[in-house]
């Protein structure tokens, strides 16, 4: 369940509230312990942030699609191999499963980009699980900033 108190935002300068567009990076990642949510927004990923023995990390950004319509392209690292097929099934769900939370925390944790580019309510939303398991290596589709503003507002 997704709680807006519990979600710290950083911006990375020279990133602000409304820059960069295409390119903007979100880094999202989590305390285990106290469920805290933890947004860096910039122009690079934090990688400082990630836990490397871990790996539950969300990474998402802006980019243009073959026509020049931005999306939010994000991606979940399931496995590079390390893991056995049973491993990475599990970790594929967990991410499944939580992915909407990290969604809503980057979404809300940037809600005044959206005050700027209101028309990035309406962009589409794409997961891509890396996995070395081709079951597990997949994208998703996941609707729109806009509806993940409308659950946090709706207390779902």
């Amino acid at each position: 369940m997704f709680d807006p108190r519990k979600l710290s935002v950083k911006l990375i300068p020279p990133a602000a509230s409304d820059q960069p567009v295409d390119g903007r990076k979100y880094t999202l990642t989590h305390s285990d312990v106290t469920a805290q949510l933890f947004l860096d927004i910039g122009y690079v990923y934090n990688y400082k942030a990630v836990n490397w023995k871990m790996r539950d990390e969300v990474l998402a950004e802006w980019k243009k699609d073959r026509e020049g319509r931005l999306r939010l392209a994000g991606k979940a690292y399931v496995d590079g191999g390390e893991f056995s097929k049973e491993e990475a099934g599990v970790r594929f769900n967990i991410f499944q499963r939580e992915m909407s939370t990290a969604l809503k925390g980057i979404v809300y944790g940037d809600w005044s980009f959206y005050s700027s580019y209101p028309a990035l309510l309406n962009a589409p939303i794409f997961i891509h699980y890396e996995s070395a398991y081709p079951s597990y290596n997949r994208i998703f589709y996941y609707g729109t900033p806009r509806q993940y503003l409308a659950q946090i507002s709706q207390g779902s």
